[in-house]
């Protein structure tokens, strides 16, 4: 018979087999196995470690024995604590043998705190129901509010986590107010107590969000907060609720049911609100940046302000201009009348040396100066008759920009109190006194309000 299908049958072995280690190893795990049916064992947790993959790993021992124990990381996420070294529980657990080692070990699938079996037992049934009932689910959740305006707490008065609450708010959220439900948080009236606690809170509606807080204790001292009317009460808040109670490695059924689980109280407080200190930082850096946008949008606007103005032209300067252009047309009309006038005496001077030189024949002659002279005055008729028409065009045009021309038409001189022409409206003030000048007299007149153009 090969040695791997060596059969054990009440721990006898073929006396001439020859096994490797890793098959006794086997088999010894598989007697161990075989022998032992799910078993429970009391003890006291020592060496406890939690490894990165979630598994747990640690020693059970008593006054004279120990024994190494793991709990996979799906088992121990069930058990709603972590255990700390030193405490006492009972473990129901598979013997297996660690064939590498040759160790044996306890595969642990649950636990329960020595002496409260029953407790965790139920515990876990209403944990297991709820669960299936969808009420721990992520998605059910609602998100805490960054910036109530009111917080609600659920507690008693005389709990030290009423005064870590409260001095948290104190130190960092000065500004939100604190409604305090006050219910006891220990004995078997108190779960009824909360649940009348937190709908009081929900019937007043003043608080944004809602703690359930308590400090830690036993698993007796915090029994309350496993009822199950308590739990469907939270799932019914109208409100998110935090729930920090007892220790981080404490668990309840109120932290499953919760819309956010904090470790402790204080935390609790700290979860529920953004620091005052923060929000002012991110307040004065909103305002910072509005300023900047502000002052970018006015430098905008100034620079269209500056352009439009530079387009703008008064009537007093346009008049001026055409003034001056027309000032040149008179000087170029002048001109060219003396040029012409020079040009008509040259040839007159030019025809009286030809008639001299011609005086044999003075009735020709005479006819033929009388026929120059008429040529001369026509041709000086023709000369002026041009430039007077463009004289009396720009006399026409000047009298059309004339002001009083202007003022005709339906438009005003404005002058203030000193007599000085106005210009823009953003130099008058409501109340200011004003001349208007018309085309015909003038008007007295108030400014109730100015405005820009752009």
């Amino acid at each position: 018979m090969p040695p791997d299908s060596l059969v054990f049958t009440n721990g006898s072995t073929p006396a001439d087999s020859i096994l490797t280690v890793s098959q006794l190893n086997r088999a010894v795990g598989a007697l161990l196995e075989g022998h032992f049916a799910r078993i429970w064992v009391k003890g006291e947790i020592s060496n406890f470690t939690q490894a990165a993959s979630g598994h747990w790993y640690f020693t059970i021992k008593d006054d004279r024995a120990a024994v190494r124990a793991v709990m996979f990381r799906g088992r121990a996420q069930t058990v709603g604590l972590v255990p700390r070294v030193g405490e006492q529980f009972e473990f129901r657990a598979v013997v297996t043998l660690y064939e590498p080692r040759g160790d044996y070990q306890l595969q642990i699938d649950t636990l329960r705190r020595a002496g409260q079996g029953d407790l965790h037992e139920a515990f876990l049934r209403l944990k297991a129901k709820l669960e299936s009932e969808g009420l721990f689910d992520p998605a059910r959740k609602r998100p805490i509010p960054t910036m109530p305006k009111a917080v609600g707490v659920v507690t008693s008065l005389a709990a030290a986590a009423l005064r870590d609450v409260l001095t948290s708010f104190a130190r960092r959220a000065p500004h939100i107010s604190v409604v305090v439900y006050p219910a006891p948080v220990q004995g078997a009236d108190a779960p009824a107590a909360l649940v009348q606690a937190l709908e009081t809170a929900y019937s007043r509606a003043e608080v944004d969000v809602i703690l359930l807080v308590r400090g830690g204790g036993s698993l007796e001292d915090l029994w309350a907060f496993n009822d199950e009317a308590l739990a469907r009460t939270v799932v019914a808040s109208p409100v998110p609720v935090i729930c920090g109670v007892g220790h981080e490695t404490d668990f309840s059924i109120a932290d499953f049911v919760a819309d956010l689980r904090a470790p402790t109280p204080t935390a609790a407080a700290e979860l529920s609100c953004a620091p005052r200190q923060a929000l002012l930082e991110q307040t004065f850096e909103f305002h910072r940046a509005l300023s900047r946008h502000q002052q970018r949008l006015l430098e905008r606007l100034s620079m269209r302000l500056d352009r439009a103005m530079s387009q703008l032209v008064s009537p007093r300067q346009r008049l001026n201009q055409q003034r001056e252009g027309l000032q040149s047309l008179a000087a170029r009309l002048h001109r060219a009348a003396r040029r012409n006038t020079e040009l008509e005496a040259a040839r007159l001077n030019l025809l009286k040396t030809r008639l001299n030189a011609a005086l044999p024949s003075v009735a020709r002659r005479r006819q033929e100066l009388d026929r120059l002279t008429q040529r001369l005055a026509a041709v000086g008729s023709r000369q002026f008759r041009r430039p007077r028409a463009r004289l009396e065009a720009a006399e026409q045009t000047l009298q059309a920009l004339s002001p009083k021309h202007i003022l005709a038409r339906g438009y005003a001189l404005v002058r203030d109190q000193n007599g000085v022409l106005v210009k823009n409206a953003l130099d008058l003030n409501a109340g200011d006194r004003l001349l208007l000048e018309l085309a015909q007299g003038a008007a007295d007149v108030e400014v109730l309000k100015t405005r820009s153009l752009l």
